[in-house]
């Protein structure tokens, strides 16, 4: 059996079990208000769970992937956890893809995947994958589980159930933090919402008389930003005016995702009394699925 190798992601190797940065990799700073807040958000030591809402290229998820980045650097915790709602009921559904478990969530975890390589090499996130340093986790193999020591990413949290978000909150050990991304203008599932619905509760306790405002309001961090926190090119962010509002956006987000080019893995729920519509919002290039995952 391969030996595991001790690597460090100080180039002066002071952190045995983390992989070597990049020596040129990039400087991102927050540039908006919001966008401090949450970064702050994400650096306190008192606050246990961070709530990241907003619309891509606010920052969202590059920020988070830099904290867990930052802690695993300076040994303030051991693990990166990577997770994300791939289909709400039926945790088979990523069966047909061949390969390890994380090789099954390529196509859903590569966002931050891609974040990652901008600071490290590929063979040394493949040696963080390999010590375990680095865990990609389906939410629906997170029931069970207990983190600590663990710098905990869920990623597009818009398409969890309430029942899947309260069974990853409570996933939270010792020495563990947790951050929340999402954007509910970008999902199909407008009922029975997980991230809607803790947000309602959260902003409902804390409005109640059994509200410890001396302690318990420094443990969940809630920053919801929008389109004048995007830091990505300007067209981003024209695009995003253009939709704000419309109507018809979440039909014609649903008649893109048909386009030739790309297989669709959303599915009719057959078990469903209600016909509710299962999506587990990826859209897989065809390419991909012809050459890195095929069918057969």
């Amino acid at each position: 059996m391969r030996a595991k190798k001790a690597t460090s992601c100080d180039p002066r190797n002071d952190n045995p079990g983390i992989s070597n940065q990049k020596s040129l990799a990039p400087l991102y700073k927050p540039k908006s208000t919001k966008q401090r807040r949450y970064v702050d958000a994400l650096a306190s030591t008192d606050t246990s769970i961070v709530f990241g809402i907003g619309p891509a290229g606010c920052g969202k998820t590059l920020f988070a992937c830099l904290q867990g980045i930052r802690l695993l650097k300076t040994g303030a915790v051991k693990k990166l956890v990577l997770t994300r709602p791939i289909v709400p009921v039926e945790e088979e559904e990523i069966g047909f893809l061949p390969g390890t478990l994380a090789k099954k969530m390529d196509p859903w975890t590569r966002p931050i995947l891609d974040t990652l390589l901008e600071f490290y090499h590929q063979k040394d996130l493949d040696e963080m994958f390999y010590n375990g340093v680095i865990e990609i986790c389906p939410l629906a193999f997170m029931r069970g589980r207990t983190f600590k020591h663990s710098f905990i990413i869920a990623d597009e949290m818009q398409n969890s159930t309430p029942n899947q978000m309260l069974m990853l909150t409570t996933r939270i050990g010792d020495h563990c933090k947790m951050v929340i991304t999402g954007d509910l203008k970008q999902t199909d599932r407008v009922a029975n919402n997980g991230l809607s619905d803790f947000i309602r509760k959260h902003k409902a306790f804390a409005q109640s008389s059994t509200y410890d405002n001396t302690h318990k309001h420094n443990l969940i961090s809630l920053v919801e930003m929008d389109a004048s926190d995007v830091q990505r090119s300007p067209i981003v962010s024209h695009i995003l005016d253009i939709y704000s509002g419309d109507e018809d956006r979440k039909a014609i987000l649903r008649s893109t995702q048909f386009n030739s080019d790309y297989f669709f893995t959303s599915h009719d729920n057959d078990d469903n009394d209600d016909n509710t519509r299962t999506d587990d919002s990826a859209l897989i290039p065809k390419k991909d699925v012809s050459h890195r995952y095929p069918l057969e």
